[in-house]
């Protein structure tokens, strides 16, 4: 039973017997404090019949008379009869009664303490006599000079003062009763209160599910984040502070730095722009991706919804409404891909040259074997001759003037594609063109998407189609130039260029606005900058150190090193 109750059956079962215990305990305190009160209200009354009796001179002369009984019999049963109580018994100051409200009992000696009245003090006491337990005032009769000549005592009994605290009974049971049921409720709204929010589950099977939730937070490969409905960060694992390069979170669940148990809000946290502003918005996001420093994120993102309640709005009273606590994010890390991505590009973009030069080449031949055909072989020698001079003088200066194999290589295959286009490219060099220190797969990318965006803007734009790349190496730095003699964008759009998502053009099949990103997000990790200018079409500036930088090993460093400055037009591919 231990393990099957749930914590609001636990709790109301505790708390119902702790209701029933207050209830005994009070009840039984009201009642004692009531009898006790009785018993002091019955002596205080009865004192004032004793001390009112001995101060009648009546008193004093009987017990001077040879029969006191006969003349003060009488009178304490008249007065017992209207003071309302139980007995009145006048003695001597040897015990030796002279009034009983029983006949046989005259001339008896009295049962109880009388030596503080034989001193001439008035004290009340609660003992038993003849007629059983009582509360009982004695108080002297003395003469003028203070001695002590008769004794009064009056009492009512203990069960006299019973039967009127019983009288009570009535009122302190209801009361008890009103304060058992109002806790039984409490403790019912309350325990279903608790059966709603913990979906009926006991504190054993909580705590195996929170050992669960730790462990499947930690171990999963993503990164999840969880933010309430004030922006503050409740949760988040080892991989999401990882991809966001945001301190660990430490045991405690609070924000480091922060008191302890606190939970961070966003604005406390280094967080992308970009990222800062989906969390804040709480809005559904699936698959989008984010460009945070050196790393290209995927974040999924969904509200948590907790157990459904009953709807209270009128025109839907069947359906269920479920509270929303906030908000979970999940971050995957896509720059791996990316950068594969950008691999493929170029290779894909070698293969279309090939492809171009093939069909070129078939054409060439097939010239050859027609002019062989003809008998026309000194033709066909001299054309074949002076074709191969020209291809080959063409990819020698091409080669030459980019000292790095694999840029050269994407030059020549951009080159063809132009070609394909309708679209010259022109490319123009000076000084040494090595790139030591640089990462190559950062120069494909921002060499590759910037001939692309300048090739498609050159292609769509009316003749002539000229894409012009200039590559120059002065004072310890490289500088690549791309100008294309497209249209342009909306000089009101030059700001958002760098935004990922950002498009001039049509989406196509992978989406657009990632290009120009990734340009900007490569320079800042090769510690350059880039300008942007519109002389003619759109004029792309890049300038890279080819030494290391001391702070491009910190990403962040490395993006607040970096530099972009936007003037005039610009076009930017997918």
């Amino acid at each position: 039973m231990r393990h099957k109750w749930s914590i609001a059956r636990r709790l109301f079962v505790a708390h119902l017997l702790f209701v029933l215990a207050l209830t005994a305990t009070v009840g039984t305190a009201t009642f004692v404090d009531a009898r006790d009160h009785a018993y002091d209200e019955a002596g205080r009354r009865m004192a004032g019949i004793a001390t009112s009796v001995a101060d009648n001179p009546l008193v004093l002369q009987a017990a001077a008379a040879p029969d006191p009984s006969a003349l003060l019999q009488p009178y304490a049963l008249q007065v017992t009869r209207d003071a309302r109580a139980d007995f009145i018994t006048i003695m001597a100051p040897d015990r030796t009664r002279w009034t009983h409200p029983n006949d046989e009992e005259l001339g008896k000696p009295y049962i109880g303490s009388i030596e503080s009245a034989l001193k001439g003090q008035v004290f009340t006491e609660i003992t038993a006599g003849t007629l059983g337990p009582s509360v009982r005032t004695i108080a002297p009769v003395t003469d003028r000079s203070g001695t002590v000549k008769a004794l009064v005592a009056a009492g009512v009994t203990v069960r006299t003062v019973d039967v009127a605290v019983s009288g009570r009974l009535p009122a302190l049971l209801t009361i008890g009763l009103a304060l058992l049921a109002s806790g039984s409720v409490a403790s019912w709204l309350l325990g279903r209160y608790l059966r709603r929010v913990t979906r009926g589950w006991g504190p054993e099977q909580l705590a195996q599910l929170f050992a669960y939730y730790e462990s499947v937070l930690h171990s999963v490969r993503e990164g999840v984040i969880l933010i309430d409905n004030k922006g503050r960060v409740v949760m988040y694992n080892d991989q999401a502070a990882e991809l966001l390069g945001v301190p660990p979170r430490p045991v405690d669940g609070g924000a480091p730095g922060a008191r302890s148990g606190e939970a961070p809000s966003l604005a406390e946290l280094p967080l992308a722009p970009s990222l800062r502003t989906l969390f804040e918005s709480g809005r559904a996001a699936q698959d989008e991706i984010h460009l945070t420093g050196p790393r290209v994120l995927v974040v999924n993102q969904g509200p948590a919804v907790g157990p459904s309640t009953p709807a209270v709005a009128p025109r839907s009273p069947g359906r269920q409404r479920a509270a929303v606590f906030g908000t979970v994010a999940t971050i995957r890390d896509r720059t791996e891909i990316e950068s594969l991505g950008s691999e493929l590009e170029t290779m894909r973009t070698l293969s279309d040259a090939l492809r171009a030069q093939t069909h070129e080449h078939a054409n060439r031949l097939h010239t050859i074997v027609s002019l062989m055909e003809l008998g026309r072989g000194a033709e066909a020698l001299d054309f074949a001759t002076k074709d191969l001079e020209l291809s080959q003088r063409l990819t020698d200066d091409l080669l030459g003037s980019i000292e790095e194999p694999v840029l050269g290589a994407l030059v020549m295959g951009k080159a063809a594609q132009a070609h394909e286009r309708g679209v010259e490219l022109s490319l123009s060099t000076d000084g040494s063109t090595a790139v030591a220190g640089l990462a190559v797969q950062d120069l494909v990318a921002i060499l590759g998407n910037l001939l692309d965006n300048a090739i498609d803007a050159a292609a769509d734009a009316p003749p002539p189609r000229l894409v012009e790349l200039s590559v120059a190496a002065q004072g310890g730095a490289v500088e690549i130039s791309v100008e294309d003699s497209g249209p342009g964008i909306d000089p009101d759009a030059v700001e958002d260029v760098f935004r990922h998502g950002f498009s001039t053009k049509a989406a196509g099949p992978f989406g657009r606005g990632l290009g120009l990103a990734l340009v900007r997000q490569a320079v800042q990790r090769l510690g350059g900058t880039m300008t942007i200018t519109s002389p003619a079409g759109a004029l792309f500036r890049v300038t890279l150190p080819t030494v290391p930088v001391a702070s491009a090993g910190a990403p962040a460093a490395a993006g607040a090193a970096a530099g972009v400055e936007t003037i005039g037009t610009a076009e930017e591919q997918p």
